[in-house]
């Protein structure tokens, strides 16, 4: 079976491109883009991985013809929401403009039978009320930044191409999802790296967060990559699937957690520059369709994660302090 991940060296990339290499005898092609050059190791996962932006409709085309794949996960997108507030054109331009390049390819190349993952985001449900909760597929939608405005449209591409053109679309929509090796952008390993900078002597023992009385639905990246290579050969075409834990975690309770694995002293400041304009009090969904179509559910508990994300900032912080 021949798969291209776009997107491939990015966070849920390289976790998705090892589990496919560790369950099954797969053809893996990925897209990378304005990334450092591949390590070995990483090249060595793929049997073929490019430079791509999936911005250039005759690139995107040239590279899906050539591979002919039977399953696209599409992972190549602007994830972060401060950053679609300060450039939003920039981000539909990477992920409506490539999500459109990716299906209309495959619908030009008549490849029908190629199932495509159209990864959207709980975003698209954006605040919604307490008798909406937990949020299933059915949710309208209330975007609330130009990132899940992106993941609206993207979400709505898949289905409209299934609609008009037949294709095998299947669209999903993770919730929050965290792990060793993601980016400081995102909340749990930014409060990571803050401790282990802390642990290292780097800076005073002060951690600074934003709101976290804020309620969140996490997984780990290692559960939701599970749930990706189960829809490349499960689930319904033209169907649409959450992926979350089915419950919340108070931020408070998370930073309180690590700073406890930690055992130091470390003092809890707001700092008002990291709240965000629009910040939903409860989020949490409902992954009961993906159960029912492909048995998943998660496996990791909250409190390995916070390990594992921990355990990953300490060596970060330690390989720089080494000069590796």
């Amino acid at each position: 079976m021949k798969v291209l991940i776009t997107g491939a060296t990015g966070f849920v990339g390289r976790y998705l491109a090892d589990y496919f290499n560790s369950v099954g005898s797969y053809q893996l092609y990925g897209t990378t883009y304005n990334e450092p050059t591949p390590s070995e190791a990483a090249l060595q996962k793929f049997t073929d991985l490019q430079g791509l932006d999936v911005r250039d409709k005759a690139a995107v085309h040239q590279l899906i013809e050539s591979i002919a794949p039977d399953a696209i996960i599409h992972l190549a997108a602007q994830t972060h929401v401060p950053t679609s507030l300060s450039d939003p054109w920039g981000t539909h331009e990477t992920n409506i403009r490539g999500t459109l390049n990716i299906l209309e390819t495959v619908r030009l190349c008549d490849f029908m039978q190629t199932r495509v993952l159209i990864i959207s985001s709980a975003h698209v449900y954006g605040v919604v009320k307490p008798d909406d909760l937990p949020i299933r597929e059915k949710q309208p939608f209330n975007p609330g930044d130009p990132y899940s405005v992106s993941k609206v449209a993207q979400d709505a591409l898949g289905l409209q191409y299934f609609n008009t053109y037949g294709l095998n679309v299947v669209r999903v929509r993770p919730f929050n999802h965290t792990g060793p090796g993601q980016t400081t952008q995102f909340v749990i390993p930014n409060f990571a790296m803050q401790i282990a900078e802390i642990e290292a002597g780097l800076k005073p023992p002060e951690l600074l967060v934003g709101n976290l009385e804020a309620e969140r639905d996490f997984c780990d990246v290692r559960d939701v990559v599970r749930a990706y290579h189960l829809l490349t050969t499960q689930g319904q075409p033209g169907a649409v699937y959450n992926i979350c834990s089915g419950k919340t975690y108070r931020l408070k309770n998370l930073v309180e957690q690590m700073i406890t694995l930690s055992g130091r002293n470390i003092e809890i400041k707001i700092d008002p520059s990291r709240f965000r304009p629009l910040d939903a009090p409860m989020v949490y969904g409902d992954y009961g369709a993906l159960h029912h179509d492909t048995g998943w559910q998660p496996e990791i508990p909250m409190e390995q994660t916070l390990v594992d994300v921990l355990n990953d900032c300490r060596a970060r912080v330690q390989a720089v302090r080494s000069g590796a």
